[in-house]
């Protein structure tokens, strides 16, 4: 049972990869306009928020066998809670709104899970995504946080440690050399996590959950854990989101967000955190890309999606996959 989930699979990246992507990263907002100005930084923050989300997702989906259709209302849950901590006339305490963020985005997870988590299958789907279109009209059509106006953070949190504000998220820079560390830290876990004894429960509950099962595993507490810990990680992205934009709407739960999520991890590879991440930066980017070349830009992307399905079955992780056994066979 161990040993042959205890090695990376063939689309993981090495570190020293990893470690070159995100110096590559760092870098990014110091280089010379027009690649590092403003609106590349904003943009590449995004990406890298939205690879957190479907990172999370990814634990789900590509190691647990999970597939949800209600992911984003933990994403959207998190970005709520930075709404509605808020102050209109200062900057909040950074600290307390990620801690509701991702403490309330887990009890969120941990309610829905504990409800969905003994179906499979299709009605897991659509149990899922019930009870994410539940949250959904819970914010659209209640008062709770300015119905389908949404609502706006007007300050940016304040992130102080004994007094001292040891980050500005106000500054562009600042704010891009966060998200960059919040990614890091949410691959780091992940990776130690999906390393662990309970990693390995994961994926073998993946394959086959009845023989789990009848080897002494509560797989039922390990996919709760397993929802719970992917709803953290998305209730985080949402806190990001929300720092970024200041202005959240109940667009962000809908169903269309947990499809984007979807695409971005079946895009990038399953079963790869590297793919999720390739994933997110192929969506948004080629979204911008098409979005500036037609106003019908979705029916480009929707073509494009194809062909990569097509061409490409592992995804965009299966691309280092495939160069590693032809150098291998070499």
């Amino acid at each position: 049972m161990t040993s042959s989930h205890s090695k990376p699979s063939r689309s993981s990246l090495p570190v020293i990869a990893w470690v070159l992507v995100f110096a590559l990263l760092a870098v990014f907002p110091l280089l010379p306009e027009p690649i590092g100005g403003k609106f590349h930084t904003e943009l590449l923050a995004k990406v890298m928020i939205m690879s957190i989300f479907a990172a999370s997702l990814q634990l789900l989906v590509g190691y647990t066998g999970l597939v949800s259709l209600g992911h984003a209302a933990f994403f959207g849950f998190g970005a709520y809670a930075v709404a509605m901590l808020a102050p209109m006339s200062e900057a909040g305490n950074g600290w307390l709104m990620l801690a509701a963020a991702m403490g309330g985005a887990g009890l969120l997870a941990l309610v829905i899970g504990a409800l969905v988590m003994r179906t499979q299958g299709i009605y897991f789907i659509m149990v899922t995504l019930a009870f994410a279109q539940l949250v959904f009209f819970v914010f659209h059509d209640t008062s709770i946080a300015g119905g389908s106006d949404g609502a706006y953070v007007y300050f940016k949190p304040a992130l102080t440690i004994a007094g001292w504000q040891w980050i500005d998220l106000e500054q562009a820079n600042s704010f891009y050399w966060f998200v960059l560390g919040a990614l890091a830290l949410t691959l780091g876990v992940l990776t130690l996590v999906l390393r662990s004894r309970f990693g390995h429960a994961l994926v073998g509950i993946k394959h086959n959950e009845q023989r789990m099962r009848a080897a002494g595993y509560a797989t039922l507490l390990y996919k709760l854990a397993s929802f719970v810990v992917a709803g953290m990680l998305a209730g985080l992205g949402g806190f990001l989101y929300a720092v970024q934009y200041g202005f959240v709407t109940p667009e962000i739960l809908s169903w269309h967000q947990s499809g984007n999520a979807l695409v971005m991890i079946i895009l990038g590879g399953l079963g790869s955190l590297g793919g999720a991440v390739a994933g997110a930066f192929a969506f948004v980017l080629l979204s911008e890309w098409f979005s500036a070349l037609s106003k019908h830009w979705q029916l480009l992307f929707g073509g494009f999606i194809i062909v990569a399905v097509a061409l490409l079955p592992q995804g965009l992780a299966g691309v280092w996959s495939r160069l590693q056994q032809r150098k291998e066979a070499a």
